[in-house]
């Protein structure tokens, strides 16, 4: 069994490098251009695949983690929901599966939070990642719905959610890399990333903010 555990986790590392290499390359080249299309569809393999993996992963013996479980399912909803803003360009509103994705991310970042409390009230290590995890999922899960219930011709900031999500999947990505290969646990090993990837999405949000000429920016997305 430990053999065949040790292929999938090299396949795992091997997708989830491309994703690595794929998104930060993404963010590093011209936004809309054909280069960054390209490596936006090598990111999006390769983050989906490796997520995939990864939860049999979580639950084969010695290996059992419910947290990079959780943590897979996370990035899974972020990469598919951010290609999913790509469509909000050319359609008027949110359809079942938007609703589903996002409802099916709501659940486990409840779940995820529920377990963090339940670890910090019983002194369990890592409870306190759980609550931040799940929290980040669940803020974002419910700005998703409220995006579906507000958007309109007139409210159309898909190419936010886009950007917010994808490079939060990139977070996940590098936060893996850090936390297994690297083999650096430690809290700030987990949240840094985040805090990071947090400034630049805020970043990019105020540089799309609507201006005179943004719907001109946008139509090259």
């Amino acid at each position: 069994m430990e053999p065949a555990i040790k292929i999938l986790i090299y396949i795992h590392a091997f997708f989830g490098g491309l994703g690595l290499i794929t998104g930060i390359g993404s963010i590093i080249v011209r936004k809309g251009g054909k280069l960054h299309k390209r490596m936006g569809k090598l990111f999006s393999i390769g983050m989906i695949t490796s997520s995939l993996i990864s939860l049999p992963i979580c639950w084969m013996p010695k290996h059992q983690n419910i947290f990079l479980f959780l943590i897979g399912l996370f990035t899974i909803y972020l990469v598919i929901s951010g290609n999913r803003a790509l469509t909000f360009k050319h359609k008027p509103k949110a359809d079942r599966l938007d609703k589903i994705i996002s409802g099916t991310m709501l659940f486990f970042s409840a779940l995820m939070i529920s377990l963090g409390v339940y670890c910090q009230l019983n002194n369990i290590a890592n409870g306190i990642l759980f609550t931040f995890f799940g929290g980040f999922g669940f803020y974002m899960t419910v700005k998703d719905f409220i995006f579906y219930k507000n958007f309109s011709e007139t409210n159309r900031n898909w190419l936010s959610k886009h950007i917010g999500k994808m490079i939060g999947a990139l977070i996940a990505s590098i936060t893996a890399y850090i936390v297994a290969g690297l083999g650096i646990g430690n809290l700030i090993a987990w949240i840094t990333p985040s805090i990071l990837g947090t400034i630049y999405i805020i970043y990019w949000n105020r540089k799309i903010e609507p201006k005179k000429n943004v719907s001109t920016q946008i139509e090259q997305i």
